[in-house]
C-alpha cells in the first residue's frame, strides 16, 4: 500500500503557541498578522514577529500559512498590497484567503505566495473547487459541513495537484462554515472580520410578551437550554477515512486556544499520523494512549460532524463550559545537582505524581519529593505560587520543552 503524504497544519494566536506547535510535530502552523485576519482576540503577529515566525518554521523544514480570511470593506483595501508585498518578502509560504478580490490582489502583489483558500469560501462542490483552481489557488479548505463522500468526490473530480484541507479538529461553529452575524446582531462584534463573541455558547430561555421578567426554559430543565452550542470536532480516530477521501492537510481549529491546547492536540494528531504511517494498514486504530490525550486538554463533548453524514446529537445542551480533567502543573525551567527547577503554573504537592510530556515520546510519570521553593529559598509541602520557580528531586532525563500536568482531583 503506498502511503500518501499528510501535512499536519496547527494554530497559533501568538509567539508561543507557535514554538509549541512546532516542537510538537506541526509540519505546518496557520497564523493572522495584526490585519485582515479572522482571529481579533489572540495576540497575532506583529511585522518583525511574522518575519521571525518564517524564520523560525523554515529553519526547521516546516511552513507558515498567513491569514488573511476576513472580507475586507472599501476602506481597508488601500493597506492591502503593502501587507502582501510584506509577507511575500519575508518568506510566508501560503496565504489563506476566503474573497476573491483579495485573492487577485494577492496575485498581483504577491505571486510567488502560494493561495489557500479558506473554509469560509463555503466550498461544497468540485465545479467551485476547480474554477478556484483556474483562478489560482494551490489548495482549497473544504467547508465543515461536507461528509467525506462528498469531499471524495470533489477530489476524484479535481486537478490532482490542487490541495484539499480540512479541520479535523476543534470548536465548531453554528452557522454555515462560519458566515454568522447574530454576534454582530447582538453585541456589534463581527464574526467575518474576526470577532465573534460566540453567542452560539449562550445560555437561553424563552420570555412571554405580556410577562416581562419571567424566563423560561425552552426544554423542561431547570438550567435551560444551550440550544446552539455545538459540540467540538475530533476526527483523530478516523484517520484512514480522511486519507481515503484524498485529504491533504488535516487542521486543527483553535487560534484563541491556550499553549497547552497547541502543544497537546498538535502531540496527539502527530502521534496518531506517525502510527499511522507505520502501520501502512487501512483497518489502523488509533493506540489508546493517543485516545487518551483527547481527554487530558480542556474541550467540550466531541463529535465527528458532517464527516459520516447529517449531523447526529451534535449538540451540548445542558451546559456551554469545557470539559476540564487535567491542569497543566508547571513547565520546565532547568536541571541543576539532581534536581528538576520548574516554572509552577497550578497547584500541586509534595508526593504528587506528576505526568510528564514531551515531543516524540509517550506519556510518563514522575514523583514530587523533597519539594523546594526556589523563588523563596524554603522548603514548601505544596507548589501554589505561580510566580514562583520550584524545584524537586528528579532523576529521569527531562527534555526542556516538557509539560507537567495532574489529573483534577476535585
Amino acid at each position: 500500500m503506498i502511503m500518501k503524504n499528510i501535512e499536519l497544519l496547527s494554530p497559533a494566536g501568538d509567539f508561543e503557541r507557535l514554538k509549541l506547535a512546532l516542537k510538537f510535530g506541526a509540519d505546518a502552523v496557520y497564523l493572522a498578522g495584526q490585519k485582515f485576519g479572522m482571529r481579533t482576540n489572540p495576540s497575532n503577529f506583529d511585522a518583525d514577529q511574522l518575519r521571525d515566525a518564517v524564520i523560525l518554521a523554515h529553519s526547521l523544514g516546516k511552513k507558515i500559512y498567513l491569514t488573511c480570511n476576513t472580507l475586507p470593506r472599501n476602506d481597508e483595501l488601500e493597506s492591502l498590497p503593502d501587507f502582501l508585498k510584506y509577507a511575500s518578502d519575508i518568506g510566508v509560504d501560503a496565504f489563506i484567503i476566503a474573497d476573491i478580490g483579495v485573492m487577485m490582489l494577492a496575485k498581483k502583489y504577491a505571486p510567488d505566495v502560494d493561495i489557500h483558500m479558506s473554509t469560509q469560501v463555503g466550498i461544497v462542490n468540485y465545479q467551485t473547487a476547480t474554477s478556484l483552481y483556474e483562478l489560482g489557488a494551490k489548495r482549497v479548505v473544504t467547508a465543515r459541513e461536507l461528509s467525506l463522500d462528498e469531499i471524495k468526490t470533489i477530489r476524484d473530480n479535481t486537478p490532482q495537484d490542487l490541495e484539499i484541507e480540512t479541520f479535523v479538529h476543534g470548536a465548531m461553529c453554528m452557522s454555515f462554515s462560519g458566515r454568522c452575524i447574530l454576534s454582530d446582531y447582538m453585541v456589534g462584534r463581527d464574526a467575518n472580520r474576526g470577532d465573534c463573541a460566540q453567542p452560539c455558547r449562550w445560555k437561553y430561555s424563552l420570555v412571554e410578551e405580556t410577562r416581562p421578567g419571567q424566563y423560561f426554559p425552552v426544554n423542561q430543565d431547570e438550567s435551560g437550554t444551550y440550544v446552539f452550542n455545538s459540540k467540538d470536532l475530533c476526527m483523530i480516530e478516523h484517520i484512514p477515512e480522511l486519507v481515503d477521501a484524498g485529504i491533504d492537510s488535516f487542521k486543527i481549529e483553535g487560534r484563541a486556544k491556550s499553549e497547552y491546547y497547541t502543544a497537546i492536540v498538535t502531540y496527539a494528531y502527530r502521534n496518531a499520523i506517525d502510527e499511522y504511517m507505520k502501520s501502512g494498514s487501512p483497518d489502523f486504530k488509533v493506540p489508546q494512549w493517543i485516545l487518551d490525550e483527547m481527554e487530558k486538554m480542556s474541550h467540550r463533548q466531541y463529535t465527528t460532524g458532517f464527516n459520516f453524514g447529517p449531523l447526529k446529537n451534535g449538540q451540548v445542551l445542558d451546559n456551554g463550559g469545557y470539559i476540564r480533567k487535567w491542569d497543566v502543573c508547571a513547565l520546565y525551567n532547568d536541571y541543576k545537582d539532581g534536581k528538576l527547577v520548574v516554572d509552577q503554573r497550578n497547584r500541586f504537592y509534595q508526593g504528587d505524581v506528576l505526568e510528564v510530556v514531551e515531543p516524540g515520546k509517550k506519556p510518563y510519570e514522575i514523583t514530587v519529593t523533597e519539594l523546594f521553593n526556589e523563588t523563596e529559598g524554603v522548603k514548601s509541602d505544596v507548589a501554589n505560587k505561580a510566580t514562583n520557580t520550584y524545584s524537586f528531586k528528579c532523576d529521569a532525563s527531562i527534555s526542556p520543552d516538557a509539560i507537567f500536568r495532574r489529573r483534577r482531583t476535585e
